[in-house]
């Protein structure tokens, strides 16, 4: 199975910008969808962004309203979540996915099979 690892996570003053990295070990990453996902204290995970295998297709959720970018490397065998214009609200622990690559870009967390462990996001007012 693919092993997912997140990192560049931290604290930042709203208006700041952040770039997510997602790693994967023992399986390519090109057989993959990915997709980012938060969650915030107290709340559900929610959809951020997906990306196709190849990068040819994304998909990101109504509040990214333009700020947020997810592009991959293959070669690097690397997904990113680039934020900017962060603010409060984007604060939450940051997963990125994999799924098997043979479905539409999907929104819904059940839909994709591996997992990283999170990085933490703050954002100070």
């Amino acid at each position: 199975q693919v092993q997912l690892v997140e990192t560049g996570g931290g604290l930042v003053q709203a208006g700041g910008s952040l770039r997510l990295s997602c790693a994967a070990s023992r399986r390519s990453l090109s057989q993959y969808n990915m997709g980012w996902f938060r969650q915030g204290q107290g709340k559900g995970r929610e959809f951020v962004a997906a990306i196709a295998v190849s990068g040819e297709r994304t998909r990101y959720a109504d509040f990214v309203k333009g700020r947020f970018t997810i592009s991959r490397d293959n070669a690097k065998n690397t997904a990113y979540l680039q934020m900017n214009s962060l603010n409060p609200e984007d604060a939450a622990v940051y997963y990125c996915a994999a799924n098997g690559g043979l479905m539409a870009l999907t929104s819904r967390p059940e839909h994709y099979a591996y997992w990283g462990q999170g990085t933490q996001v703050t954002v100070s007012s």
